[in-house]
C-alpha cells in the first residue's frame, strides 16, 4: 500500500455484484476528495438525495436511469455526469451496473 496513490488495475474486476443488493467500496478518501465504486444488482436503486459537494459519476458497465434534479437520463457504459453541489440525484439500475462516484470535497460547499 502506498500513501501517495491508489492503483486499481481493473475496476471491472474489483468486487462482485451482490445478489439483489448494492455493494459500495471506498477506493480513496481524504480531505480533498472521495472515490467510491458502486456495483448494483439489476433493479436496485439509490433513492433521491443531495450532497454538499460537486461530484462526478462514471458508468463503467450496465444500464441505469439517473435522476438529475427534475430530469431522468439514460446511462450506460461510457456515460459521464457532473453534478453541482446540492443537486438532487438518484440511480435506478436496469441491469447489473458498475459506477464510479467521485466527490470533490476540496471545493467550499455552496451556501
Amino acid at each position: 500500500m502506498n500513501d501517495s496513490y491508489v492503483f486499481v488495475a481493473n475496476l471491472g474486476e474489483y468486487g462482485a455484484v451482490p445478489n439483489g443488493s448494492i455493494l459500495s467500496s471506498t477506493l480513496q478518501s481524504d480531505a480533498n476528495s472521495k472515490v467510491i465504486l458502486f456495483r448494483f444488482a439489476p433493479g436496485q436503486e439509490l433513492s433521491a438525495h443531495a450532497a454538499p459537494f460537486p461530484a462526478t459519476l462514471q458508468f463503467l458497465s450496465g444500464e441505469a436511469q439517473v435522476k438529475l434534479g427534475d430530469d431522468w437520463q439514460q446511462a450506460q457504459a461510457g456515460t459521464f455526469v457532473y453534478m453541482t453541489p446540492k443537486l438532487e440525484h438518484a440511480i435506478k439500475a436496469q441491469t447489473e451496473t458498475v459506477m464510479l462516484l467521485t466527490m470533490i470535497k476540496a471545493v467550499a460547499p455552496a451556501n
